[in-house]
């Protein structure tokens, strides 16, 4: 080997180091499970076997508000970031819609902290300052971070979390990582981390109420990937509901129920398949909005998701939901629909339980 080959070899192996120590330095790799901090006030109130409990699930789309088409949506518009202006309106109007029902927990996803398109706002803290009288308890997972990500619309940080607002004490709460989608090892350093955020909330007589938070793959084209994070998802729920403790879970799940596949058109359901993979989960627990809701005679009124695409005038498919243990009783449900549609992408699901009398 002569020497300006050697030296070569050597310059392009530098080059490589550097590069992979770069990617190691800008992204974002976290354990299988992970412990998270909880926020709590020293005299929250403690659940109680047999109480009513309002529950509310609210995917705030990194409060971008309605004026917009970005380049990840299905539509692939040209928009990147949102203004402050419209950032702040969203964060006013999610704090009022919050206050107005006064749910006892709240279930957020897609609020940004440390965003280069949001601003680098830390949205959890100022959602919180609007409403700090009515959520002593708080936890919190990412599901995205980076410092920065090489995608020309993107160019620079990315930080998205799951919330979790409890008028209740939280004991404890993990972040539990899900499936990711396949790619090669650079690009996954980049891509979304779906996960659990599973919070602990004590009963005065023992046990707990395990609430779980969560947002799946928001996929282009069917894959195996959102199957095998529901497949996931129901090994979780199987745990909890074979010891006996009572459960429920909310989220954007990014999949249809049983009959809404056909009755979109054929441009807009790339993203899904004919066979929901969310019936792992339907054939064994109570689903809020249930499949008859969903696709029956009232199906408007349990549409939850208002695409940003400048060919649609309103919800048009349901991918938000609650899931809950058979221990626990559905009291009433909704979507809020009336006036929610500029705040969101999405819209809250509603609904109010009765736990189990004991743990």
């Amino acid at each position: 080997m002569t020497r300006l080959l050697r030296y070569t070899l050597l310059g392009l192996l530098l080059i490589l180091g550097l590069a992979a120590l770069s990617i190691y330095s800008l992204t974002w790799r976290p354990e299988p499970r992970e412990a998270l901090p909880v926020s709590c006030a020293a005299n929250t109130a403690t659940l109680t076997p047999g109480q009513a409990l309002k529950v509310m699930t609210w995917n705030v789309q990194f409060l971008a508000g309605k004026r917009y088409v970005f380049w990840h949506d299905l539509a692939q518009g040209n928009d990147e970031s949102p203004t402050l202006e419209d950032m702040a309106f969203s964060l006013d109007e999610v704090a009022r819609v919050i206050r107005d029902e006064q749910p006892d927990i709240v279930l957020l996803q897609e609020l940004d902290d440390g965003a280069k398109a949001s601003d680098y706002q830390n949205q959890l803290k100022l959602l919180q300052e609007r409403l700090t009288d009515l959520y002593p308890c708080s936890t919190s997972a990412f599901d995205w971070k980076a410092d920065f990500i090489p995608d020309p619309h993107i160019f620079g940080s990315v930080g998205r979390q799951l919330a979790t607002l409890s008028r209740y004490r939280i004991d404890q709460a993990e972040r539990v990582q899900l499936p990711v989608a396949g790619a090669n090892f650079i690009s996954r350093q980049f891509q979304p981390k779906n996960a659990l955020l599973v919070s602990h909330l004590p009963l005065s007589s023992g046990g707990h109420l395990v609430v779980l938070n969560t947002h799946l793959e928001r996929a282009t084209q069917p894959d195996e990937t959102l199957p095998n994070q529901v497949k996931a998802v129901s090994k979780v729920l199987d745990k909890l509901e074979s010891r006996s403790k009572p459960w429920l879970i909310g989220g954007d799940f990014n999949l249809l129920p049983l009959g809404q596949y056909r009755r979109l058109p054929a441009a807009q359901r790339t993203p899904y398949s004919a066979d929901s993979p969310l019936h792992l989960l339907w054939d064994k627990y109570p689903m809020i909005p249930t499949n008859n809701e969903a696709s029956g005679i009232d199906r408007s009124h349990w549409l939850t998701h208002y695409p940003n695409d400048p060919g649609l005038n309103g919800p048009d498919r349901t991918v938000d939901y609650l899931f809950y243990s058979p221990r626990i009783k559905r009291v009433e449900a909704r979507v809020r629909q009336d006036d929610t549609l500029r705040i969101s992408d999405h819209l809250p699901v509603i609904a109010r339980f009765l736990l189990p009398a004991t743990p």
